[in-house]
Order: C-alpha cells, then structure tokens, then sequence
C-alpha cells in the first residue's frame, strides 16, 4: 500500500513524546555461526560428491591387483533466490510529516525486514532438518539415519531423537568420531560447536561449561570439559523455532553453505505523475547443505 497522511496522522501535528516501535534492538547476524559464508556470480552454484576407493583386497601370492573405481556421486545445486520489500510515501505526507525520526524508522524497518528475512530462511535449513520434504543431494533430509553412500547408509542422528543432555552430547562426539566417507572409509572428523535454540541455553551451559557431571550429586569430572570435545563451545540462534532440537557442527567442509548472490541494495526513487516516494530493499542469496557430515543432531524426543 501506499503511505498518506492517514496512516500516520499525528505526525502532522506537533506534541508527540516519542514514536513507540520505531528503534527496537536487533540480534546480531547469528547466520554465520551455522555456515560457512561463500560469494557467488552465477544463477546457481553446483557441489559435486566425490566417489572413492574402498578398501584394499588381500593379493595371493603371483596374484593380480585389484583395480578400484572413482566416480562422480550426486549433484547438489544453490540456485540463487531473490528476496525483497520496500514501501511508498505520497508527496503531501512526505511535505507535512513533523518527525524527521519516523521518516527514518521506516527505511530501518525496510532494512531490519530484509536482517530477519536472511537469518529466518537460513535457519529453516536447520529447523526442516528432518523434514522429508526438504532433501538434499542425497536425496534424504538434512538429518537422517540412513543418508546413502556406496554399499549401505551412515547417520547423523540418533535412531529415536533425544533431548538435550550430557549423554546425548557425548553419543553424539562418539557417532561423529566414526562417520565414513562414501566408499565406507573412516574419516577424520571432530565436532566443533554445539547449535542450539534460546530455550537450552541454560542446560547447554551446565553441559559444556561445567568441569563437573551437571545434575548429579557425586563430583565426577565432566569429560567433555576435561578434553575439550567441543572447542566452540555452544552458540544460539533466536530464528530456530523448535524449542528441543539441537545440533552438532564438525570440522567438514562443504557442509551449511550460503551463498550471497547480492548484497543488500537500497534504492528509491519518485513517481513523476503522483510525487509519491518509493524505497525498496533487495537482496540475492542461497543457503543449504552438501555434506550431510557436517552435522550431528536431534529435534527433541
């Protein structure tokens, strides 16, 4: 719609105090700790699954060698979508506005919409991560017991989901420890950080933070404290809308990727005819996952 004198009508008389909701504080960029930022100059970018060797066979005495095979697996593909907003103001409205404070509200609203709308897109990667609908290049959902490679499946959750604890942490560092590559080959693999929503912030404190076995009596040595098993600590991200689900990010490239296509642009402009002003903010991006390696997690039990 279009923005006249009576939309904001006190703003053509003076006496007003202050303009409640115009400068709310905003979280941080909290994106960044969930993936790994890429620059794009193309429609779309592609990430392509390497396919190894397994194993080497025993050779008999006066035997042949085995020859193995490499092969292209799946193709996983970013397709670089635009997002934006903007809003217009008539002429008289721009003329008779008192409050040079509100003018500037509304082109930070415009700026703080296109903030929240890069972080809610990204983090709903995270928050579909079981959900069958949402795939990646192998084809099942980004957390998933029976993510296919050559000759079986890996996962990178527990068979029935579990809440946040000491215990599923570490079963967690332990599954991640024995991730395989596509031919079935150990990997070397550590986790890095716990993810996790605003309401485990405390729980996921007394788990990493604290030298001791959290909620127990006896003073036992917290293990995952004692060697360091999650180095980054924990990180939270307000945009996740599953209170229970949490996640584990490991030491995997090409896991969470975003690829900015455009930067957050600005323009405005006037319509001759009418006078009205027009402001929009846009932006071009991609976000999502290739290596499903990348993560260890649950939604909750």
């Amino acid at each position: 719609g279009v923005i006249g004198t009576g939309n904001f009508p006190k703003a053509l008389w003076p006496g007003v105090e202050s303009w409640v909701g115009a400068a709310y504080n905003q979280y941080p960029p909290e994106l960044k700790q969930c993936f790994d930022l890429n620059k794009s100059q193309k429609a779309y970018e592609e990430d392509v699954l390497f396919s190894g060797m397994g194993l080497a066979p025993q050779i008999s005495d006066g035997g042949s060698v085995t020859y193995g095979s490499m092969k292209q697996g799946y193709v996983n593909r970013y397709t670089m979508l635009k997002y934006g907003i903007g809003y217009q103001v008539t002429e008289d409205e721009i003329a008779d506005n008192l409050y040079p404070k509100l003018v500037v509200a509304r082109s930070r609203d415009a700026g703080n919409s296109i903030a929240q709308t890069i972080e809610t897109v990204s983090a709903n990667v995270y928050n579909r991560a079981t959900n069958g609908s949402y795939v990646g290049g192998d084809g099942v959902s980004l957390l998933n017991t029976a993510h296919p490679i050559v000759g079986g499946t890996f996962a990178n959750k527990p068979v029935n989901d579990v809440e946040l604890s000491e215990v599923a942490v570490e079963d967690g560092i332990i599954a991640i420890g024995g991730y395989v590559n596509d031919a079935g080959l150990i990997i070397s693999c550590k986790a890095r950080k716990l993810i996790i929503p605003r309401q485990l912030t405390f729980t996921a404190e007394r788990i990493i933070k604290n030298p001791f076995q959290p909620d127990t009596a006896e003073r036992n040595i917290n293990a995952m404290y004692q060697l360091s098993s999650i180095p980054e600590g924990y990180v939270v991200n307000h945009y996740f809308t599953d209170p229970d689900a949490w996640f584990i990010k490991t030491d995997i490239a090409d896991g969470m990727k975003f690829f900015m296509r455009q930067d957050v642009s600005a323009r405005n402009d006037n319509e001759f005819d009418t006078g009205n002003a027009k402001y929009k903010v846009t932006v071009r991006f991609a976000v999502g996952w290739t290596d499903p390696r990348t993560l260890y997690g649950s939604i909750g039990a």
